[in-house]
C-alpha cells in the first residue's frame, strides 16, 4: 500500500478492453478496468440493474456493458447510459509507474 492508494499490480496485468476483479472486505469485489487507450477506471463489481459481474462485460469506449441484460455503464461515473437509470459506486483509480492503484478508502466503503 503506498499511503491511501492500494497497488493491485502492473497495467499490463489487465487486458486491454477488459478487467480483473480484487475482492474487498464482506465478499463484495472491484472490477478493474483497462480501455483500449490505458485508461485505468473501478467500479463495484455488480450492475445496477441486477448486480451482474460487470468485469465479464464488454468493454467498448469508456463504458461496459453488462452482461445479463446489456446496461451499458460509463466507467468515469458508473451511471447507467440511454434509458436505464441507476448508478454504481465509482473507486477513484490511477496508474503510476506502470502500477495500477485504487484508492483504498473508496474501498473499503464500497464493500461496506
Amino acid at each position: 500500500m503506498i499511503g491511501d492508494w492500494l497497488d493491485i499490480g502492473w497495467l499490463d496485468e489487465i487486458p486491454v478492453r477488459g478487467a480483473r476483479t480484487v475482492p474487498v472486505a464482506g465478499g463484495d469485489e472491484i472490477a478493474v478496468f483497462r480501455t483500449s487507450d490505458d485508461k485505468v477506471f473501478a467500479l463495484a463489481n455488480r450492475c445496477p440493474h441486477k448486480n451482474g459481474p460487470l468485469s465479464q462485460g464488454i468493454v467498448h469506449g469508456h463504458s461496459v456493458t453488462c452482461p445479463l441484460h446489456n446496461w451499458k455503464i460509463a466507467l468515469a461515473t458508473g451511471e447507467a447510459q440511454g434509458a436505464d437509470n441507476g448508478c454504481t459506486p465509482v473507486i477513484p483509480a490511477k496508474v503510476s509507474a506502470g502500477r495500477v492503484l485504487i484508492c483504498r478508502a473508496s474501498t473499503l466503503k464500497a464493500a461496506a
